[in-house]
């Protein structure tokens, strides 16, 4: 079952188009990676979804049903957790917790049971009556992503929640929203973060200029792209011709050199490091250490888009 389905979706700010019918499906029990540059329409995608801005055209179904400002009932079961704090600092943990957890749930007694349930699930415990004014950046993250999903949603939406944290509670974040999926959540994540995202995610959607440009898990992205491998060789002097002969190498097909290290992308292939190895050997020309990588999430986001992730 698709728990989201956006179709053909445009939204405009004047001359601008924010979303270029864009498409997305979103599977339940899925987490769900979105990944793009900085304005690729992310943003304003998740705020369509949320009926939290108008469109000009196409349809957006959660939960199986079409999306409007007024559908509550299909409001009451998503957790939303933005990349800006959204506490109240004259509230405590426990206090803050309740309040947006009593948005969904007006039973005080479950209330109380599922506000204890976020503090403990968050490592919260010692902080329960503190202010967010005394919280490092770290604590504040987890107690901002304890308010989003204290009424247990059968759908959470995660906006980078793990920027400018420490990496103990960059894991402990990662590993919540892990342990939340286990238990019925679908997720949907965006980061900035490449590794996260491999990490975590069992598909992925590649967002540009509005529009869904790739999408599949992170194998099948892999598997779309001309790089098979990198090979990097560090400490290694080569002039002009070197180069030259390296780029006619079986299977080279990107050569870069800069401040004596040697960057070689190549096709897929089992040969390609024995080759590159064999033909400094053959010149005779020393180097220093040696890596090769299979494609990572990062080859293929530059690859289809031409950009870097922080652009």
């Amino acid at each position: 079952m698709n728990i989201v389905k956006i179709e053909n979706l445009v939204k405009r700010y004047g001359d601008t188009t924010a979303l270029d019918h864009f498409e997305l499906e979103v599977r339940e029990g899925e987490i769900f990676g979105l990944l793009g540059p900085n304005g690729s329409g992310k943003t304003t995608a998740i705020n369509c979804m949320l009926a939290l801005l108008k469109y000009d055209r196409g349809s957006v179904q959660v939960l199986g049903k079409e999306m409007a400002p007024d559908e509550y009932d299909i409001k009451r079961q998503i957790g939303i957790v933005m990349q800006d704090v959204a506490v109240f600092e004259e509230l405590n943990v426990y206090d803050n917790i309740d309040y947006f957890c009593s948005l969904y749930v007006k039973d005080k007694k479950r209330r109380r049971e599922l506000t204890e349930e976020a503090i403990r699930f968050a490592g919260l415990s010692d902080y329960r009556r503190s202010y967010p004014k005394k919280l490092s950046g770290g604590l504040l993250r987890r107690l901002n992503i304890a308010c989003g999903i204290a009424h247990k949603p059968r759908l959470i939406i995660l906006d980078e929640p793990t920027v400018a944290v420490d990496p103990q509670s960059r894991n402990r974040i990662l590993e919540g929203i892990c342990e939340l999926n286990r238990q019925g959540s679908t997720v949907i994540y965006t980061s900035h973060y490449m590794e996260e995202i491999e990490q975590i995610c069992t598909r992925i959607a590649i967002m540009d200029h509005g529009r869904s440009i790739a999408v599949g898990t992170k194998e099948e992205l892999k598997s779309m792209i001309k790089t098979g491998e990198t090979v990097t060789i560090e400490a290694v002097l080569l002039d002009r011709e070197d180069l030259a002969d390296i780029r006619e190498l079986p299977h080279v097909f990107d050569v870069r050199y800069e401040d004596q290290c040697l960057t070689v992308r190549c096709t897929r292939a089992k040969h390609n490091l024995i080759h590159i190895l064999g033909f400094l050997q053959e010149k005779d020309i020393p180097f220093g250490r040696v890596f090769s990588e299979l494609p990572t999430l990062n080859d293929v986001f530059l690859e289809i888009t031409g950009k870097q992730l922080r652009d």
